[in-house]
């Protein structure tokens, strides 16, 4: 990632400084990779920060966590009042808020930015994110920009907000990615156990999907993916990986945040749910001989009707995911008294990012007709395809009910979009268990207040005659 940063900085024509801790890099690289370049090795931190212009621009490409903080440390004493220090790595964003607040008291300039787009996307265009001192911006806006993907023209990177914010969008574009892929698996899986399709089968139904309005690099590199054979024996490749998910943590770091925050980000949830549950491969194998499940017949129906099924199912949940990603930032917006421009944040999204798709050029176009938009599903672009899809999505989940194959993205986002339209929810019901057996009280309905169920207060009922009258806590706890 940080060799090919500084050759798309270089090939934009900027001078770059490049140090690593292994000296011996630096020197390969400016003997390879980097040779005829405006590319300039350093031998030390000081070394470094010597040969750059003032205000110094440093960015750091270090595993996140204590790594960036030694970093940071090691070259405060080589700097001057208003350089930057950049933090491109996947910091979560409470440290990069820290490292912003810190720095600033030391008349330092810091940056999180998110970048995304792996080794190919630093090479030739990332989705770059970045957020922290915004006095820093001018100095870094044409180089971030210059180097940046480009949709449409349009460079995709734009200052982001205060502090953390933007690593937090760079985390909540992971969360949004883990929930990409685990829908994309469970398509897979539907197609493969349940349609018993073969890979170069299904890979052609994500050649046609890459067609649609499920364009993008994840459908793209899936259906490379499934027409990759074992050149040993020309078996299908994948099919030969161990089924055992891993994660670097940005997904659950969205979760856990989500849960902070009491936004229902379920499907990015159920995904980093989905990773836990495969990496258990030796108890669900054990589970395997012993836990019954329905026979899947062989299939007999119409296929060409499933996939497309299938299809508007990925597509609707899709649609929930983005929308859930969105209601999570707009709520951090609130809590963190973050100023985020969320149409920019989907136009950084449409290239060089892992989850660059054509179908965030519709949700950038929503945002910039309402920028205070409440929620995705009220624009009437995306009310239109989730109400078209919705048969086809509500098929397709049964059908992985039918066959006994686990849905958890697909479901979980059409009980989202379920409970999300429904006026009256059983939580009615919950919230009269809370109070019968801790005391923690409830309010009334408007229509249904009296002067003994007043509205807008909290209410404790002494249910059974044997209970007290005094309440524990409030309506919200």
């Amino acid at each position: 990632m940080g060799q090919n940063l500084i050759l798309n900085a270089a090939d934009h024509g900027y001078t770059v400084v490049a140090f690593n801790r292994t000296v011996s890099k630096v020197d390969h690289f400016l003997e390879n990779e980097a040779k005829g370049k405006s590319i300039v090795g350093a031998k030390s931190l000081q070394d470094l920060c010597e040969k750059l212009k003032s205000p110094r621009r440093i960015m750091l490409l270090v595993k996140a966590g204590s790594a960036v903080d030694d970093f940071i440390a090691a070259l405060l004493p080589f700097l001057d009042q208003g350089d930057i220090i950049i933090d491109g790595g996947n910091s979560h964003f409470p440290d990069s808020n820290r490292r912003t607040r810190e720095l600033a008291a030391k008349g330092i300039r810091f940056v999180g930015a998110g970048v995304s787009g792996g080794e190919e996307g630093a090479r030739y265009g990332p989705s770059l994110m970045p957020g922290g001192n915004e006095e820093a911006w001018p100095h870094i806006k044409d180089i971030f920009q210059s180097i940046a993907a480009k949709s449409d023209g349009e460079p995709c990177c734009d200052w982001v907000g205060d502090e953390g914010a933007g690593h937090f969008v760079k985390m909540v574009h992971n969360g949004i990615e883990y929930g990409d892929m685990q829908l994309i698996c469970e398509a897979y899986d539907i197609m493969k156990r349940g349609y018993g399709m073969s890979n170069s089968d299904i890979g052609d139904v994500f050649t046609k999907w890459n067609t649609g309005v499920l364009d993008s690099f994840l459908i793209e590199i899936t259906r490379d993916i499934m027409k990759y054979n074992d050149p040993a024996d020309g078996a299908p490749l994948v099919e030969k990986i161990l089924d055992s998910a891993g994660q670097k943590g940005t997904g659950k770091w969205t979760a856990i945040n989500a849960l902070d925050l009491g936004m229902p980000v379920t499907l990015i949830g159920e995904a980093v749910f989905a990773r836990c549950l495969s990496s258990i491969k030796e108890e669900r194998v054990r589970a395997s001989s012993i836990l019954e499940g329905p026979e899947i017949p062989a299939f007999t129906g119409d296929r060409e009707a499933a996939i497309a099924d299938l299809e508007q199912a990925l597509y609707a949940s899709k649609i929930i995911s983005y929308a859930q990603g969105f209601m999570l930032i707009r709520e951090a917006a609130k809590e963190y008294k973050w100023k985020l421009n969320n149409p920019a944040i989907a136009l950084m999204w449409r290239g060089g990012c892992i989850i660059r798709s054509v179908f965030l050029a519709d949700i950038t176009k929503a945002y910039r007709a309402e920028p205070d938009l409440e929620n995705l599903l009220f624009n009437d672009f995306f009310k239109t395809a989730i109400h078209n899809a919705q048969a086809g999505w509500r098929r397709a989940v049964s059908k992985g009910v039918e066959f006994g194959i686990p849905t958890p993205a697909f479901s979980t986002a059409l009980s989202f979009y379920d409970g999300y339209r429904t006026k009256n929810l059983p939580a009615n019901l919950l919230q009269a268990q809370r109070d019968y057996f801790g005391a923690h009280t409830f309010h009334v309905k408007p229509e249904n207040a009296s002067e003994s169920l007043p509205a807008g207060e909290n209410i404790h009922i002494n249910w059974t005659g044997r209970g007290g009258n005094v309440s524990a806590s409030t309506y919200l706890a």
